[in-house]
């Protein structure tokens, strides 16, 4: 029996993305969000508090960098998401972690995170639900030890993690539990 739980952002997995962008001064600012993700092929959506000190930067920069932390930097990805750029000013500096210009758009590539989006605005959208960032994904990059020997991104090795809306927790993904377009493949017949 299903037992009713009002309105709540229940979706999991959600993702947990980092979004790293310049500030006015050119040091390195890295947010932890998990309401966005892919919205068509080569564009991500970001739903966002237009208060952060990201969303800022991505307004004056016209581009960002989305990476998919791993459970190896698990507590720098948390501490992007409990400290605010907008109060410390050293937030990236104390996280310990490197990063490198894109060569592609005016934003970071955060060196130690195995996957990374390289994306410029496409659009900015204020609605009645917020502030919502449109980017296109221009390129992708992946660390050589994330991928398979067909040049893909294997997701057991990649060794993301998920955030879990119901506890608030982090959760190890990567394992493979069936195929796309195959698995349910037997319902086709009759």
């Amino acid at each position: 029996m299903k037992k009713d739980l009002g309105v709540k952002p229940y979706v999991y997995p959600m993702p947990v993305l980092m979004i790293a962008t310049y500030n006015a001064d050119g040091t390195v600012d890295v947010m932890n969000m998990a309401w966005g993700g892919v919205c068509a092929e080569n564009m991500v959506a970001l739903n966002l508090d237009e208060d952060h000190k990201t969303s800022q930067n991505i307004k004056e920069r016209g581009a960002f960098t989305l990476s998919v932390a791993d459970v190896a930097h698990l507590d720098e990805a948390d501490f992007f998401g409990i400290a605010t750029g907008n109060k410390m000013a050293d937030k990236f500096e104390r996280s310990g972690l490197h990063a490198v210009k894109s060569t592609r758009v005016d934003a970071p590539v955060v060196e130690e995170f195995p996957l990374t989006l390289e994306c410029k605005v496409a659009e900015l959208q204020h609605t009645s639900y917020g502030f919502r960032v449109l980017g296109e994904i221009v390129n992708v990059l992946a660390e050589e030890s994330v991928l398979d020997e067909k040049g893909n991104v294997d997701a057991a090795k990649l060794d993301a993690f998920a955030f879990d809306q119901f506890r608030s927790g982090y959760y190890r993904m990567g394992e493979k539990v069936g195929q796309a377009w195959n698995s349910g493949a037997k319902f086709m017949k009759k």
